[in-house]
């Protein structure tokens, strides 16, 4: 297949999301796609400057705000028509992390163009990013997630709803960028005025004690359920992407009931989003045995630390495998035109507050 790998862009994200595409453009030219990169706030990116461009690296924190905001001004999402290897791809592969390139500005924009692309379509990618609106779906949906509020808040609205400690974070953003714990009163505002300098909405969520597990989802399946032990008190930005800063354990050492209403759940919550090919699902488990979600990834990283990879290896679908299936879903299935491949040999396989 002819496959353009989309990149890059102009979120926190960014360099997560070019981490992932050096991984994604060794696999599937692995399995012999011709694999062309595009860089979604610069353009095509010719072979001779992929290796610059993909250094494979994702540092202990986002890049700055003032940087992103100078690749902002260069933005080319609205000319990714325009591109040749845009247009010529049997599939586009969205190796995109947060912003534009997750919240369903580009997926709209790629289903005007007739291309399919992978992931999921511009309504789900838009919900699961607004994570106030996602947990209302969650609940909808009969999915446990933590209570919350809408900033702003005050401090005895806070108590009195949510306890302290308490999460405060960003409402569309990935990767805990901009999240801090909350512990006292006196630190409220300065975590709100955090949050603020990546989302113009911010939410507080009460903080749950207990395991980190995550669940893959492919092709209307669950994967592995996978377990993540932080160095931190959180999973945050650091030790997702940093090597040796967790310890991820799939499948993950559960009873096999909780194991079993961890994949449930993360079902329904994918279904409620309306979500495509893939997504990740993200749980904590108490102490008492209660399971709350608290996200839904609509495209997961796909980084060399990565979880989705590591829950389907524990399924026993290696990178390579992976990457290609997640193209012949988006080929199959997706709004985003309903191309099939055409070279012979190449058919498809199978505001208000809570």
């Amino acid at each position: 297949m002819r496959i353009t790998v989309l990149t890059g862009g102009t979120s926190a994200e960014r360099d997560v999301a070019l981490a992932s595409a050096v991984q994604v453009v060794a696999a599937l030219r692995a399995c012999g796609h011709e694999v062309a990169v595009v860089d979604t706030a610069r353009g095509y990116i010719p072979p001779a400057d992929e290796a610059a461009l993909l250094s494979g690296s994702v540092g202990p924190e986002p890049p700055g705000v003032e940087q992103l905001k100078a690749l902002e001004r260069g933005l080319l999402i609205s000319g990714l028509g325009n591109i040749p290897v845009v247009r010529s791809a049997d599939v586009l592969f969205l190796a995109l992390h947060g912003g534009r390139g997750e919240d369903g500005t580009i997926q709209a924009l790629l289903e005007m163009i007739g291309v399919p692309y992978t992931g999921s379509g511009r309504l789900g990618s838009a919900m699961a990013m607004d994570k106030d609106i996602s947990k209302r779906l969650f609940r909808l949906a009969g999915v446990a997630t933590p209570d919350w509020l809408m900033a702003p808040v005050t401090d005895r609205a806070a108590l009195d709803r949510l306890g302290w400690p308490l999460v405060v974070k960003p409402s569309k953003q990935g990767s805990t960028v901009g999240l801090t714990v909350v512990k006292h009163p006196a630190e409220l505002e300065a975590a709100v005025e955090l949050a603020q300098r990546y989302d113009d909405e911010v939410m507080l969520e009460r903080f749950v004690p207990g395991r980190e597990l995550t669940v893959g989802i492919l092709d209307g399946k669950a994967l592995p359920v996978g377990e993540i032990i932080p160095r931190h008190e959180i999973f945050d930005y650091e030790c997702k992407y940093t090597p040796g800063m967790s310890e991820e354990i799939f499948p993950a050492h559960l009873p096999p009931r909780i194991a079993a209403e961890c994949s449930r759940l993360a079902l329904l919550a994918h279904h409620a989003l309306k979500l495509g090919g893939y997504s990740r699902v993200d749980f904590r488990l108490t102490p008492a045995g209660e399971i709350f979600c608290l996200e839904v990834n609509t495209l997961p990283g796909l980084t060399a630390t990565s979880l989705l990879p590591q829950a389907a290896r524990a399924a026993g679908i290696e990178f390579p495998e992976l990457c290609d299936r997640i193209c012949r879903i988006a080929c199959s299935t997706h709004p985003g035109g309903r191309r099939r491949p055409d070279r012979p040999g190449e058919g498809t396989p199978g505001r208000l507050q809570e």
